[in-house]
């Protein structure tokens, strides 16, 4: 299923194709596939080239690891998240390397590496499905997390599906158009509200 952005101003076709289905098939990419996510992840840009960004993964090919990680996630994802193939913690250290000093800029940088990642995976015939709803805490104890490394964002990784497969509500969803605010809401000039577009 295809679901592109209807935009107000042109941008790349792959920005355009990227989104977050939850209706996955149960193909599980190659490794050397999602090697090449991570290699994405890898050339995005950070704060003093820290590279804050560490994840985790599990695939279907060992079900028992991923059911460990799919446990961690809430209920509601959890409904559909079990049929993915392929699961992802990203987790930021929240420390710089170099000095140790707090790098107040890692959750942006790991967002940064995980939008490599989404564009790469689009690219590829692939979706990637961020999520909030997951518990830290059963992430932390589960995976030994050290304590200067926040998890920040869970991760669904496959083919895309068809939205019949998914339960009524979230087909709905999954059928919606894709919406945003409009770039004049949020780009302004001189002052604030002052909008750029005007």
């Amino acid at each position: 299923m295809e679901k592109r952005a209807k935009t107000e101003y042109p941008i790349h076709e792959l920005l355009c194709s990227r989104w977050s289905p939850r209706a996955f098939t149960k193909q599980i990419p190659s490794k050397d596939q999602l090697l090449s996510l991570f290699e994405a992840a890898r050339w995005a840009p950070s704060c003093y080239n820290d590279q804050p960004w560490f994840f985790i993964i599990a695939t279907k090919e060992n079900i028992k690891e991923f059911e460990v990680m799919l446990s961690c996630l809430v209920e509601q994802n959890q409904v559909w998240a079990q049929h993915v193939p392929v699961l992802v913690i990203g987790i930021a250290r929240t420390v710089f390397a170099l000095n140790g000093k707090i790098n107040h800029y890692a959750f942006h940088d790991l967002g940064m590496a995980i939008q490599n990642m989404a564009l790469q995976a689009t690219a590829m015939g692939l979706a990637v499905h961020p999520m909030a709803g997951f518990s830290k805490s059963c992430i932390r104890k589960t995976y030994n997390i050290p304590e200067e490394y926040d998890p920040m964002t869970a991760i669904a990784i496959g083919y895309p599906g068809t939205p019949d497969e998914l339960p009524e509500l979230l087909k709905q969803e999954e059928l919606e158009p894709r919406e945003r605010k409009r770039v004049r809401e949020f780009v302004f000039t001189r002052a604030w509200g002052k909008k750029f577009t005007d």
